[in-house]
């Protein structure tokens, strides 16, 4: 409790305790004398903090220097880092500047081909719903996109936290555009009122949970709860998922879900009360990032196995989908790469080359699309590849492309 007597606020500006913009101090930011500041990393428990002591210069304005990577395995990138470390001359520190705006940038047009992935859906159902068609929203997966819908706010959750604005407008455009799909379907009967008041409650309380720690007016205790309940849920539905794709091959059963509630349960439980070792803390406290980024993993998995079982179906794919979902994940990737997150560069680039790509060969390969379609997508991809690549390693100063590479999966 404060002083006021009201409960601390979630505050993800420790993170980043002088961030103005990327890459300048203010002097009313900085002190004239030794400090010692703790930073958090992706929970608040006291074993997740490191001490930074250093005597910090002062002036009226300080331009931040080009500042290495600390070494830092792939496996802990949902924690926020201190990017950068090091110092070097003013021309590297504009350079990585220019580079760290881009591919914001680059990040938020991702926002067009997601929204026309699922304009097409939505109009689709506006107009069956105004023809009094309501049977054909019958066919609408609302269980599949409930799914998807509970890996965005995970994921929302997971960039509030990394205090990625671009990204976390991606992922609030899946929530919002999933959650009208859900309405058009409850107005035509198609999803039961229950589920769709239970899921409207939680995407509203997503939505304000996260914008609210994203502005630091979030209790610390209301937030606790938020990512318990985002660790269960992705936990308990990721392996439930994982075996239903491969029904009837194995029988259709619910265990693995049931099984994996109870161990989320349990293993969130023992976190809160201190019973967990700090590597048992830590785990806990990155399963819903990694949960809901192996949800999405698993979506090219789980129509790739299709394509295999019913090779007849391929054509039925919709091209222009594939090339939107390549173009969408493959412009987040360099700002994955740039900000060293293993995790979110894993998820977009597995998208990009088992959903997008992947699709767009099994399609070439049933005549599902043309020659050139296929050339000028293939030349495309690898071409934004190597270049996002090479400007990375280009804003960091590095003398090979693959440092970047390097540095993302082990530090520097």
């Amino acid at each position: 409790m404060t002083m006021a007597g009201k409960p601390p606020l979630a505050s993800n500006r420790a993170t980043d305790p002088f961030r103005r913009d990327p890459f300048v101090f203010s002097s009313a930011s900085i002190p004239s004398k030794p400090i010692s500041l703790f930073f958090p990393l992706n929970n608040p428990n006291p074993q997740n903090f490191f001490c930074l002591k250093q005597a910090l210069p002062f002036s009226s304005r300080l331009t931040l220097p080009h500042r290495r990577l600390s070494p830092v395995s792939a496996s802990e990138s949902d924690v926020p880092q201190s990017h950068h470390q090091g110092s070097e001359t003013l021309r590297d520190s504009k350079r990585l500047e220019e580079w760290s705006s881009l591919t914001a940038k680059f990040s938020a047009a991702a926002n067009i081909p997601f929204m026309l992935l699922q304009l097409p859906q939505i109009i689709l159902n506006a107009r069956n719903l105004l023809s009094g068609n309501e049977t054909a929203l019958l066919a609408v997966p609302w269980l599949g996109m409930l799914t998807g819908l509970l890996g965005n706010l995970a994921l929302l959750s997971y960039f509030a936290k990394k205090r990625e604005k671009e990204a976390m407008l991606i992922q609030t455009l899946g929530v919002v555009t999933t959650y009208i799909v859900f309405a058009q379907l409850a107005i035509a009967g198609a999803m039961p009122l229950p589920y769709f008041a239970a899921t409207s409650a939680v995407v509203a309380s997503g939505l304000v949970i996260n914008f609210m720690s994203f502005f630091n007016v979030l209790p610390v205790l209301i937030l606790k709860f938020w990512e318990d309940f985002i660790t269960v849920g992705g936990f308990s539905v990721l392996p439930q998922v994982m075996w239903s794709t491969f029904v009837p091959f194995i029988p259709n059963s619910i265990l693995p879900g049931i099984i994996a509630l109870v161990a989320a349960l349990l293993a969130v439980a023992l976190a809160r009360t201190g019973k967990l070792p700090e590597k048992g803390v830590k785990f806990v406290g990155a399963l819903s990032g990694w949960t809901a980024t192996l949800l999405f993993m698993w979506m090219p998995v789980s129509q790739l196995w299709t394509n295999y079982l019913n090779p007849e179906n391929i054509k039925g794919l919709s091209a222009l989908t594939m090339l939107l979902a390549l173009i969408g994940n493959g412009l987040t990737l360099p700002r994955a790469l740039f900000i060293r997150d293993f995790m979110w560069f894993l998820g977009s680039s597995w998208a990009v080359l088992f959903y997008g790509y992947a699709n767009i060969v099994c399609l070439y390969c049933c005549s599902g699309v043309s020659r050139e379609f296929f050339i000028a997508a293939t030349a495309g991809l690898f071409s934004w590849i190597g270049f996002f690549i090479w400007r990375d390693s280009e804003a960091y100063g590095f003398q090979s492309p693959l440092m970047s590479i390097k540095e993302l999966l082990f530090g520097s």
